[in-house]
C-alpha cells in the first residue's frame, strides 16, 4: 500500500526575515517566509508564530487500582472559554536543554504530583497547533502507584498551585466521552490507553 509523503519539504520554503514582537513569558516571532505552491511558482506570505519551548506529557496509569492520576491547575488560555478555567490534564511539563522527554516525564511527577514513575512508554510526537505554535509535544504513559497520592503540588516559585487527582479508569474515559476532559493531550493518552490497555498491561507483567 503507497503511503503519504509531503509533496514540499523544508528546503521548499525560506524564512526571508524574522522579528521578535513579544519577548515576555512567552515569546511571538513575526516572520516574512517565501514558499513553493502546488501549482507552480511561489508565495511570500507574513505570519506571526508563537515560540515556546518542547513540551513533554505524560499519561500516569495504576494498573493494579485501574486507576488513573490527573492533575487540576488554572490555565489561562482556557479563560473565556466554556466551562472553568481550572483543567483536569496531564502532568507535563517544558523541556530543559540536555533532558530527554523521560527525563522531564520523571521530574515533572515529582514536582507536579509528588510521585515516581517507572516503565515509561512512548505514545506520540504531536504539533499540538501548527498553524501558529512552534511546540512540539511528546506524548508518554508511565507506571504509578497511586495508592499515597494526592494533595496540592507544584513550585511556588512558577506560580504553580496543582490538585492531585486519583480517578477510576472507566471514569476518565466517561470524561473524556461527555467533553468534561477538553484538552488534547489528556484526549490523545486516554484514547491511546483503551486501546492499548490491554498490550501495555502484558508489556508491564500484569496479566
Amino acid at each position: 500500500m503507497a503511503q503519504w509523503h509531503p509533496r514540499f519539504g523544508a528546503q521548499d520554503m525560506e524564512v526571508v526575515e524574522h522579528e521578535r514582537i513579544c519577548d515576555g513569558f512567552f515569546k511571538i516571532g513575526r516572520l516574512k517566509i517565501r514558499h513553493k505552491l502546488f501549482e507552480g511558482g511561489e508565495i511570500e506570505i507574513i505570519r506571526e508564530q508563537f515560540q515556546r519551548d518542547d513540551a513533554v506529557c505524560v499519561l500516569l496509569f495504576d494498573p493494579v487500582r485501574d486507576a488513573v492520576l490527573l492533575i487540576e491547575q488554572f490555565r489561562v488560555g482556557a479563560i473565556g472559554k466554556p466551562g472553568s478555567p481550572w483543567l483536569l490534564e496531564l502532568v507535563a511539563g517544558i523541556v530543559e536543554p540536555g533532558e530527554t522527554a523521560e527525563d522531564v516525564a520523571s521530574r515533572e511527577s515529582v514536582e507536579e504530583a509528588g510521585v515516581s514513575i517507572s516503565d515509561i512508554v512512548p505514545i506520540t510526537r504531536y504539533l499540538p497547533s501548527a498553524g501558529g505554535s512552534d511546540e512540539y509535544v511528546d506524548l508518554l504513559c508511565a507506571r504509578v502507584d497511586s495508592a499515597q497520592a494526592g494533595g496540592v503540588h507544584g513550585l511556588a516559585e512558577e506560580g504553580e498551585d496543582i490538585l492531585v487527582h486519583v480517578l477510576p479508569f472507566a471514569e476518565v474515559c466517561q470524561l473524556v466521552a461527555d467533553g468534561t476532559i477538553d484538552n488534547a493531550a489528556t484526549i490523545i493518552a486516554v484514547q491511546w490507553l483503551q486501546i492499548n490497555k490491554q498490550r501495555l498491561l502484558q508489556q508491564w507483567g500484569c496479566k
